[in-house]
């Protein structure tokens, strides 16, 4: 059975693409009480940026803060934060950000049609109806979170995202510009993920010419950005995420994820650099990625934490484990349909304790 796969209706590309913001949602106000909620990373709270923001007096501009890794306690506040605020639904939701600003905003789209606490949709199409109008303006790439039909959540019991084509934007908007004064660390282990999930897909063995397409173009490009100074590597970067994104739309991701999911569960690591932690474990898996991959965090003078891992107890890494090997799909393209047979619990917990 193939599956039917959602794109997003509607995608801007272009430096300063941004200012046509205000045009694109003046369609979705369809009278005098329509009103747009700004899901916005408060990273930009009293910036010049904040001022470039389209808010409309009706409008709700909700700053939100992305220190950790999306909740599904925080988008069950945020969802009630927006219902409080007007008796009607909004328009439309804007998520203006990195992966983490660009996941909540999805979620509380879909929060505001679907009954209860956000972790009852941890999964594969549990969501059942349609969300508000909701678009993305990313200002970190490598994610993939603009195009992707999931929005990565860490709930009571597990990470796993709200899997559903309703979860997929209506709209994107790509400016370069956007990109500008991202720390440089950060810059890399965003950029990381998209290089790895690539990765994972082009080895996986849900690997077919829809997502081999997409997934080796946005290598080559991140080969561009990440081992040549050039000034279109924004441009470059923010085409790579988003060419990512749809590699892994028609296949999954693998190892790394899956792994990176654990230790985000229990030590609460960003997405970015905890792809990267686990990334440089994994010759096994991905020995000729894996060694370019260290070729490109030398060229950017990027040196990863260790001994993360050091003095947890077992309780905490055994959750870690539990966790990782509950994402039976990223398991299965890695490993093929008998994978429990070969990444056993005692093979997880071995791969963790290298950390």
């Amino acid at each position: 059975m193939y599956r039917n796969f959602k794109l997003i209706n509607n995608v801007m590309f272009g430096r300063g693409c941004f200012e046509q913001l205000d045009d694109i949602l003046d369609v979705r106000r369809k009278d005098s009480t329509s009103w747009m909620v700004f899901v916005t990373d408060d990273v930009f709270r009293n910036t010049s940026f904040e001022k470039r923001i389209p808010l409309k007096e009706n409008d709700m501009l909700l700053w939100v803060n992305v220190d950790d890794e999306p909740k599904t306690s925080y988008v069950d506040r945020l969802t009630d934060q927006v219902r409080a605020f007007s008796d009607i639904l909004p328009a439309g939701v804007i998520g203006i950000g990195g992966g983490s600003a660009m996941d909540l905003a999805k979620s509380v789209s879909l929060m505001l049609t679907n009954p209860g606490s956000s972790e009852k949709y941890q999964g594969w199409d549990l969501i059942r109806n349609p969300a508000v109008y909701h678009a993305a303006v990313p200002t970190l790439s490598g994610t993939g979170a603009e195009v992707s039909r999931t929005a990565v959540l860490t709930g009571p019991e597990k990470k796993l995202g709200l899997n559903s084509d309703y979860t997929v934007f209506d709209q994107v908007v790509l400016d370069p510009d956007l990109l500008q004064g991202v720390p440089r660390d950060q810059w890399f282990y965003t950029g990381m993920d998209c290089y790895i999930h690539c990765v994972e897909s082009l080895e996986g063995t849900y690997l077919n010419q829809f997502s081999k397409s997409y997934a080796q173009k946005a290598i080559e490009l991140c080969r561009e950005v990440f081992f040549h100074e050039d000034p279109e590597s924004d441009d470059k970067l923010m085409m790579a995420s988003f060419f990512g994104g749809m590699s892994i739309a028609y296949s999954q991701v693998g190892a790394c994820h899956a792994l990176s999911y654990g230790l985000s569960y229990v030590l609460g690591t960003h997405h970015g650099i905890g792809c990267c932690i686990v990334f440089d474990y994994l010759d096994e898996f991905y020995p000729e990625h894996v060694n370019e991959f260290r070729e490109m965090m030398k060229k950017n003078n990027i040196e990863l934490p260790g001994n993360l891992v050091k003095g947890l107890d077992e309780e905490k890494i055994d959750t870690m484990v539990s966790v990782t090997l509950g994402l039976d799909p990223l398991w299965e393209n890695c490993l093929g349909p008998n994978w429990k047979n070969i990444m056993t619990p005692d093979r997880a917990k071995s791969l963790f304790m290298r950390m």
